[in-house]
């Protein structure tokens, strides 16, 4: 078929419309973004600058959707991705651009959505943070699918719009010893008698604490969740994968609160009272976080503890300070934060959470300079607010729903902390609650700046400091 040089110019196929489309910019989701005739389309697969053959495979009245053909015109922020699953696999959506154009699109986004949405600008951009950009991973849920037509199981990430189970051989963003272990998987999966009843395998990565003999060695844990109880033969052969590839197996029957640990790394399956040697290290502040395989804890961990690092001297807590950590979880903040203040009162919905955090708290050495209480902060109202306080410095690390009702309090209460950092995964909720404390509350953002914990995905993590106006 001969090709078009002009833009707007259509071929009808029978399975949609192809055209040249010119690319003016970017969404978060790494689809090019075109105007021809007058109505938006996002191409999957194009970047700034380019001009593509695409082809369109959804049109909406507003809006069409193109998936990449052919580029014509290529951009210089182009590169081949690394994967040989990209494209397919939907794990990642930016490889095929560069590491630093993926950073700035994130940290335009966060401009944007404060701006767009809060109405809120940062006096000063931080320096965004940033890592390695493979083998980055250290925790994941992976799918498994027993494909009977093929008689074979798959194991991996589902593929991109769709709820297949990507064809996986390797992973370029997992951690190396885990990305290793999807082929021999797949195979251990094949041979199990329940391999219909085991839909997910939830990875997480640690290390164990370095000694002064020895270094810290890395710990990988498999949680299989069993929908149906093994057979000895299945258990048998579990344990054999445990001691061949050095992996703890921990089964789920129901919750994530139901996990136990079936075997050790050397497959003993004899394991009551035992616990997992996974953790993690903050060595900037001498602190070793142990954790559970269904533990929330950041996926990268090199960027977490930058993050952590960056975030304690941003708030800047003095010898005399008390402080709060909201949304708490296992401690990751708060812990290093009592390395530097006088106290540190840990919120955390979950008692579960909360316990964890203070046994966390008491390895550490630091139960004296925490205190941890569990309270929704989605329904904080400012009596209980103010029941809790008062403090000189605050932090929040929120999920993605961000921090609505704490934002309000914050806003209402007269007594303000002199300095308020919030750590974002979300740039949406952090922009609305940044407009309730700007507009309402009399705050200022200070700085703000992304965070990339997770490469070639549009995932945007930020950092944010935010400080009462001047009187």
């Amino acid at each position: 078929m001969a090709r078009s040089k002009q833009a707007g110019v259509r071929r009808e196929q029978a399975d949609g419309v192809i055209r040249e489309w010119p690319i003016e910019s970017i969404d978060l989701e790494a689809n090019g973004i075109s105007r021809v005739d007058g109505k938006v389309c996002f191409v999957r697969g194009a970047l700034p600058g380019e001009r593509v053959l695409a082809q369109i495979v959804r049109s909406k009245a507003s809006y069409d959707v193109a998936q990449t053909l052919e580029v014509l015109q290529e951009s210089s922020q182009r590169v081949t991705p690394a994967c040989p699953h990209y494209g397919v696999c939907g794990g990642c959506t930016m490889q095929h651009l560069t590491p630093q154009a993926q950073l700035a699109i994130k940290q335009r986004a966060l401009e944007d959505q404060l701006w767009h949405l809060g109405r809120v600008k940062a006096e000063t951009l931080l320096r965004p943070i940033a890592g390695p950009a493979w083998g980055y991973r250290f925790r994941a849920r992976l799918s498994v699918r027993y494909v009977v037509k093929k008689g074979r199981v798959l194991v991996g990430f589902h593929e991109k719009h769709s709820s297949y189970v990507a064809e996986m051989q390797d992973c370029k963003v997992l951690e190396p010893k885990v990305a290793r272990l999807i082929m021999p998987l797949r195979l251990l999966m094949e041979g199990l008698s329940i391999r219909n009843c085991m839909p997910q395998i939830e990875v997480a990565v640690g290390q164990t604490p370095a000694q002064p003999s020895m270094a810290s060695e890395t710990v990988v844990a498999l949680v299989f969740r069993i929908l149906e109880a093994p057979s000895a033969q299945d258990e048998e052969a579990l344990q054999a994968f445990a001691r061949e590839h050095d992996v703890e197996i921990w089964y789920q029957p129901k919750g994530p609160e139901t996990i136990y640990l079936f075997c050790d790394r050397e497959g003993r399956a004899d394991v009551t009272g035992q616990t997992s040697r996974l953790g993690y290290a903050l060595p900037e502040f001498g602190v070793y976080m142990p954790f559970r395989p269904t533990d929330f804890t950041q996926v990268n961990h090199g960027i977490n503890t930058v993050m952590v690092g960056r975030s304690v001297r941003l708030l800047d807590p003095q010898p005399s300070d008390r402080v709060a950590d909201l949304f708490c979880g296992l401690g990751n903040f708060t812990l290093p934060l009592a390395t530097r203040a006088a106290q540190v009162v840990g919120i955390e919905g979950s008692p579960i959470l909360s316990e964890r955090a203070r046994q966390a708290a008491a390895h550490n050495g630091l139960a004296d300079k925490t205190r941890f209480v569990t309270q929704n902060l989605f329904e904080l109202s400012t009596a209980q607010w103010q029941a809790l306080g008062p403090f000189d410095r605050v932090l929040i690390d929120p999920p993605r729903e961000g921090a609505l009702a704490l934002a309000k309090v914050l806003a209402e209460d007269p007594v303000k902390p002199r300095r308020l950092v919030y750590v974002s995964c979300n740039p949406a909720t952090l922009a609305r609650d940044a407009g309730i404390l700007c507009h309402e509350g009399g705050w200022v953002l200070r700085s703000t700046g992304a965070v990339n914990m997770f490469p070639h995905t549009s995932h945007v993590e930020s950092i944010s400091v935010f400080e009462p106006a001047p009187v």
